[in-house]
């Protein structure tokens, strides 16, 4: 792992992080603000850490994985209150407040999705070389 700037996954970030911000203003309820927004907070962490760091795809995906997943169960044994900052309403909207198992399927979705983009060969830039060229 090293340190590098990459500027496609940090404009992917600031992207992402106005999408999540704009779901949180406009929307209280429903399957966008609960379910998509999960989805898409993965996704959020994954551009973020790879818009500075030079690293393995699949181990920042399972990396940020677990962590929405330690962040998930640590909502199930209520962290908030643990740590006294259950009236903070910053850290709940950061780290949320109820355990959820569809959460958890939605993070998977997330990176799954990330993992699935960034894995596939890009085809339409390296063409078939059994295929002839005709003059």
């Amino acid at each position: 792992m090293k340190l590098k700037f990459n500027d496609l996954y940090f404009v992917l970030f600031i992207v992402l992080l106005y999408i999540e911000i704009a779901i949180a203003i406009c929307l209280k309820t429903g399957f966008i603000r609960h379910t998509f927004g999960d989805f898409l907070s993965t996704i959020l962490l994954y551009t973020f850490f790879k818009s500075f760091l030079k690293v393995n795809t699949i181990k920042l995906g399972i990396s940020v994985l677990v962590f929405a997943f330690i962040i998930e169960f640590g909502q199930l044994i209520n962290i908030l209150e643990v740590f006294g900052l259950e009236n903070n309403h910053v850290v709940k909207i950061i780290f949320g407040s109820t355990f959820q198992f569809s959460d958890l399927v939605a993070y998977t979705l997330g990176i799954a999705t990330v993992l699935i983009i960034e894995t596939r060969p890009v085809r339409f830039l390296k063409p078939d070389r059994s295929e002839k060229t005709k003059l």
